[in-house]
């Protein structure tokens, strides 16, 4: 039983920061994307082939993984995302199948013995899971801040106008092209750092693993959780690890096939947008303050602070 919890722990990790990345797409942005899992097989091979091929370590292959899922996200964007809402989701899921197909034909049996990763010493081993749920979710708490300012800033701001409004963020003098690309630059380099992490964990890399169940889940995810919300995504991604091992934390895997899973999920988006469309927690409700400077908020201090010494 503990070995299963420690389990859900370990994944929940690898796909609230895959969620996170997700999010920053579909949340931030608003636009519908089914590739996640193709940026998971980017960062997994590229971990891969930096450790076993090249003898790097895995925290020289962790910015490795982040650029390369970056840049296919980039070469992904710049033709892709000037479609909009079941297009772009066509176009994306088509393109994460691609990718998976390409890994399968350039190495069908893929990685196997990884080299562990190591920290001063200490060797990362599979068996010791405890450490790997510190490193994973050491790895999500940074990611989470990050994203948290993120969201907060400039950029984040006119991410965020794009999802509202694409037209009126545009006519304000957004442009809507290159905010889109980053969000999905950045939503891959993070997938792709996932990826990493579960090399790091299995120690394997196989083509089959990359499925486009995979991107299903990590997108019910985010609408389990609530799009837009950093907190709410990582909710969602335990309790899809949770509905996951459900058969083999209560013993019925035997009566509860593993096609039963698939089902729940489609089930879950379905009611998701019936009943709750905002999620559990719902969006973010981000509050930016007063745009202005502190010397422009003194001196319309000082001006009302005048008008009103005037009129008395």
């Amino acid at each position: 039983m503990l070995n299963f919890f420690q389990l859900i722990l370990i994944y929940a990790g690898i796909y609230a920061l895959m969620a996170i990345g997700q999010n920053c797409i579909t949340g931030y942005t608003g636009m519908l994307s089914l590739c996640h899992a193709g940026f998971l097989c980017i960062g997994s091979y590229a971990t891969a082939i930096m450790c076993k091929t090249f003898g790097f370590s895995f925290w020289l292959s962790l910015p490795v993984a982040a650029i390369a899922s970056g840049l296919v996200g980039l070469l992904i964007g710049i033709p892709t995302l000037r479609l909009k809402g079941d297009y772009l989701c066509i176009a994306t899921l088509g393109l994460g199948e691609i990718i998976r197909n390409v890994a399968t034909n350039l190495n069908p049996v893929g990685y196997n013995s990884v080299p562990r990763a190591n920290l001063f010493g200490y060797e990362f081993a599979s068996r010791n899971k405890l450490s790997f749920i510190i490193l994973i979710w050491a790895f999500v708490l940074v990611f989470y801040i990050l994203f948290q300012q993120l969201a907060h800033s400039r950029l984040g701001r006119a991410m965020i106008a794009v999802r509202e409004d694409e037209v009126a963020a545009q006519s304000n003098g957004i442009n809507v092209t290159k905010y889109k690309i980053s969000s999905f630059v950045l939503g891959a380099a993070v997938g792709g750092i996932a990826g990493c992490l579960q090399t790091a964990y299995t120690l394997t890399v196989q083509p089959g693993s990359f499925t486009f169940m995979v991107s299903v889940m990590v997108l019910c995810t985010v609408v389990l959780g609530g799009m837009g919300n950093g907190k709410a995504v990582i909710l969602g991604a335990f309790i899809i690890q949770f509905i996951s091992y459900f058969p083999q934390l209560t013993g019925l895997t035997n009566i509860i096939p593993a096609q039963a899973k698939q089902i729940i999920y489609g089930l879950l988006l379905i009611v998701m947008m019936l009943w709750r469309p905002q999620g559990l927690l719902g969006r973010d409700k981000f509050r930016y303050g007063d745009p202005r400077t502190r010397k422009e908020r003194l001196v319309s201090f000082f001006v009302r602070g005048k008008a009103k010494g005037g009129r008395a």
